[in-house]
């Protein structure tokens, strides 16, 4: 068990690197929470700092979710008797809450949307391409990003489904009752974002309106 504390402890502290925070202090000398929406994630940092910087913090957080996965997951895979894939799964959700409960930033994070990208990625990345064409489907008609994001929630679960009844049956079930979990906690980090979706005030790309502050 403490080899498993372990690899939940240091896919924690991977996942929490402030990428956003980081990046944001480097290009702009100041923490990207006193700008935009306040958030420390990739869409803010774009709205705020432009492409690039978002690109960068984007890759990287998809990067700790996929070392998470694939590479801390490791450490555990001898001595753990436990299903790997489940080990998989509990380094990759250690990742995510790290990101959005970052202990390196006062617990104040991104969403957990690019770090979850980068954990599936490694474990079904053929429904993870599929939630990946529909997410940008949506952000390039509608312009919101958090509605190709919430629609991704649901997709991804679904997409996994379907590959495990008529394609891949041997996909555990841990893993579809993971990618549901998921779904719920984006959901509920992007509660503010649904608020302002309802109401028709959610950010668009290349708006001018001013910009509301997340709760």
């Amino acid at each position: 068990m403490l080899i498993l504390f372990l690899v939940l402890v240091l896919g924690y502290l991977l996942g929490s690197i402030p990428t956003a925070i980081i990046v944001s202090r480097i290009v702009m000398k100041d923490d990207i929470r006193n700008h935009g929406s306040k958030n420390a994630g990739a869409t803010n940092v774009f709205r705020v700092m432009g492409w690039k910087p978002a690109l960068a913090v984007v890759l990287v957080d998809v990067l700790k979710g996929t070392a998470a996965t694939l590479l801390v997951s490791k450490i555990g895979a001898d001595s753990v008797p436990m299903n790997p894939v489940l080990i998989q799964v509990l380094a990759g959700t250690a990742a995510i809450v790290g990101h959005v409960w970052t202990v390196f930033a006062g617990f104040k994070g991104g969403k957990g949307v690019g770090t979850a990208l980068g954990v599936f990625l490694g474990l079904a990345p053929i429904p993870v391409a599929v939630t990946f064409i529909v997410w940008l489907g949506l952000v390039l008609k509608t312009k919101i990003v958090s509605v190709g994001s919430l629609a991704a929630a649901v997709v991804f679960p679904t997409a996994l489904v379907v590959q495990k009844s008529l394609f891949k049956p041997d996909i555990p079930n841990t893993l579809v009752y993971f990618s549901l979990c998921l779904a719920a906690l984006i959901f509920i980090t992007h509660r503010a974002n649904i608020k302002r979706l309802l109401k028709g005030e959610e950010n668009k790309f290349g708006s001018k309106k001013k910009r509301t502050e997340e709760k």
